[in-house]
């Protein structure tokens, strides 16, 4: 009788668990590259089980060389995408209405990393140089930069050569240019990895030249948003990511450990992914989720100047909405 009774207490335990499982909303989310803590707090929401108490079921997408987010979602491939501000706006301005509805990142950690025996030292050495730039929507903060510098991407002694860069740092490693795009958490540490020292090195943050453009930020097709369904889905999501995001600053090396317990490729490696996180926390520190509207102005501003091929031709309407965030920080 015992075993009857604890029996069908199991049998009613395993269906409760499956009615909850079942009843959890679906959320898709496309991440804008490979798994790596550049997303640490979405993996540490959902292993901590943030998700779950706000009754999600996340599904985390990684990105790749060959996945523009933004194709993503336009094809109901996502419900939700991390894409960079200006590849967002520029795709809005071509027909995609993508709505950044959460900004995690506060800062960018965009620069260009420059070996020092090429004689650059200042932004108006670049000229005649060729400088490393990724492409795939990765290139319009550069080329805005560039536009604010009068510097021509055409090559030429009063211009710059522009080599389209994969995503490694070969480019550097090999000489083929002078500078190449790196980020302050990623491609950077790749080359100190590869034995070039800090000090044979110049870098130029985006962010110490005044033409930092915002980075991952969450975005989500405009139409969705009348769905007050699907509002309220994603009123718990950003608690949710956020509240990983938190956790993440505050337990780096253990939110590393996460997101290599969830790297199916095996690429990562502890080292780099600890160093990786460190780095992250500095970008997502002092955001709560909510977009800064000064940051989108500069943003947007920054684009704007693009000189006579600019990012984006007129100031957005609607691209951003306060409406998540309002509700989730409640």
């Amino acid at each position: 009788m015992k075993f009857k009774i604890a029996s069908l207490l199991l049998a009613g335990a395993v269906s409760l668990t499956a009615m909850q499982a079942a009843a959890a909303d679906k959320v898709t989310l496309q991440l804008k590259w490979v798994t790596q803590a550049q997303f640490a707090g979405y993996y540490v929401a959902k292993d901590k089980g943030f998700y779950e108490e706000e009754g999600l079921d996340v599904d985390i997408k990684p990105g790749g060389p060959d996945i523009a987010p933004a194709q993503v979602i336009a094809g109901g491939g996502a419900d939700v995408v991390i894409d960079w501000m200006p590849s967002a706006l520029a795709v809005r301005e071509k027909g995609t209405p993508l709505v950044n509805i959460a900004q995690p990142f506060k800062k960018s950690g965009m620069m260009l990393t420059c070996l020092k025996e090429t004689g650059i030292t200042k932004p108006d050495d670049f000229k005649g140089k060729t400088l490393g730039v990724w492409f795939f929507g990765n290139e319009y903060p550069f080329l805005s930069w560039m536009a604010h510098l009068k510097i021509p991407t055409t090559g030429g002694a009063d211009g710059v050569t522009v080599l389209k860069q994969g995503f490694n740092v070969d480019p550097l490693l090999q000489k083929q240019a002078a500078c190449i795009s790196t980020m302050t958490y990623n491609e950077y540490w790749q080359v100190i990895d590869a034995g070039i020292k800090p000090e044979d090195l110049v870098t130029f943050k985006y962010e110490d030249e005044g033409v930092a453009t915002l980075e991952d930020g969450l975005y989500v097709l405009e139409d969705k948003l009348k769905d007050p369904a699907f509002k309220e889905k994603m009123v718990k999501f950003v608690r949710a990511s956020m509240k990983g995001w938190k956790w993440a600053e505050e337990n780096s090396d253990e939110a590393a450990g996460i997101v290599l317990e969830n790297d199916a490729s095996g690429a990562q490696t502890e080292k780099h992914q600890k160093r990786m996180m460190g780095e992250v926390a500095k970008l997502t520190a002092g955001s709560n989720g909510a977009l800064d509207e000064a940051d989108y102005k500069r943003t947007v501003a920054t684009l704007l100047g693009g000189g006579s091929d600019p990012v984006i031709t007129k100031e957005p309407t609607g691209a951003w909405t306060h409406e998540i965030t309002d509700a989730a920080l409640k």
